[in-house]
């Protein structure tokens, strides 16, 4: 196990860039604990895949460190590294048993037969592959051969970290879910540092402890998943996150709040008092769903807005409402009855967020 620290990092696939256009991975820095369980959360072309690829020694960066507890490994491969990597699509020996799949790594390193026999064994009841071990993996299904290929990075003892890159693409989907919580019991029952990458924020949820998630070559927020939910540092995270995503609405500054269309919302002293400084910033405000307040009736503070469309999800409902011309969702719950015509929505000052130029503006102590 490791600790895994990025240190200055950026990577670019072009021999001369010129600007953050041309960078996959901008310049970041960055911490894994040794022995956590990480997610690295974001939609395609983000960088996720290629900062992996940083990590284990795939790919050398264009500048900055890679730490392996305070060790520089630039130059060292995934070999010398310790790094076990499971990759999209399983890669196995198809001509092996199951067994020896598993074995092959501890063989290479010439640990004692009776030794990888006991190793195997402790994989193989962990993947449920017992039945298969003297199957020629050829014959596996796919999401058999990915349980293969994420235990022959398990199997050794003395891997620095394991880097999963969208190991379940190719799985069922009844069987995703079953596989995700046993990679959370390998885990916890191994305390191995794991790096999850996924698209899916599901998926991140329930395997990590902490999330970074990755926009445009860059970790906008590390976090545990309640954190990204309920306080995202970034109007990316906030879209991103959550089903739907966070209502988010351009806004203009105000005495003591903001407005948009004919309203205003009052903001905490705060957070007003920090108005003066972000006159040249784009101003949002952002509410998540779950958060809106969606009443038959006016009430404090409420503010009058039309009915568009109701989905009924069965123990929910989201429904989208108009106000000031700007569309929102709302989540009712399944018993709560939904409004005809026009509706009166809360925001609670709790949950509303301030964003300047897509970042969070925290208030001051």
């Amino acid at each position: 196990m490791a600790e895994i620290r990025l240190q200055n990092l950026a990577h670019s696939y072009s021999a001369q860039p010129s600007g953050a256009a041309d960078y996959a991975i901008r310049e970041m820095d960055h911490v894994w604990e040794q022995g956590g369980a990480y997610a690295l959360l974001g939609p395609s072309g983000c960088g996720k895949s290629t900062l992996l690829n940083v990590i284990s020694g795939l790919l050398s960066p264009s500048e900055g460190k890679v730490l392996f507890d305070s060790r520089e490994v630039n130059r060292l491969t995934p070999e010398q590294r310790n790094i076990a990597q499971v990759f999209q699509f399983p890669v196995v020996y198809d001509t092996m048993t199951v067994f020896d799949n598993l074995a092959f790594p501890l063989r290479n390193q010439g640990v004692p037969e009776a030794r990888v026999t006991s190793k195997v064994h402790e994989i193989a009841e962990v993947l449920d592959l017992h039945p298969l071990l003297k199957r020629k993996a050829r014959n596996l299904t796919a999401d058999e051969k990915q349980k293969v290929s994420m235990g022959r990075g398990l199997v050794r003892d003395d891997v620095s970290a394991i880097l999963f890159d969208e190991p379940l693409t190719v799985i069922d989907p009844h069987l995703k879910w079953k596989l995700r919580r046993k990679l959370k019991q390998i885990h916890e029952q191994f305390n191995i540092t794991m790096i999850y990458v996924t698209h899916d924020q599901l998926e991140a949820s329930t395997f990590a402890d902490k999330i970074a998630v990755m926009h445009g070559g860059q970790i906008v927020q590390f976090g545990t998943p309640r954190e990204l939910f309920e306080r995202p540092q970034h109007t990316f995270v906030g879209f991103f996150v959550g089903s739907p995503g966070m209502n988010l609405i351009e806004v203009r500054a105000e005495q003591r709040g903001v407005g948009f269309g004919d309203l205003h919302l009052p903001l905490s002293d705060a957070l007003a008092a920090r108005l003066p400084e972000l006159t040249q910033s784009r101003l949002q405000i952002g509410i998540r769903p779950e958060f809106v307040q969606v009443t038959e009736e006016p009430a404090a503070g409420a503010m009058q807005a039309d009915m568009v469309r109701v989905e009924d999800l069965g123990t929910y409902k989201i429904v989208t409402l108009r106000l000031e011309g700007h569309l929102l969702k709302a989540r009712l719950p399944e018993d709560q009855p939904v409004p005809k015509g026009q509706a009166w929505v809360g925001f609670p000052a709790q949950w509303l967020m301030l964003y300047a130029d897509d970042r969070l503006v925290e208030e001051r102590a």
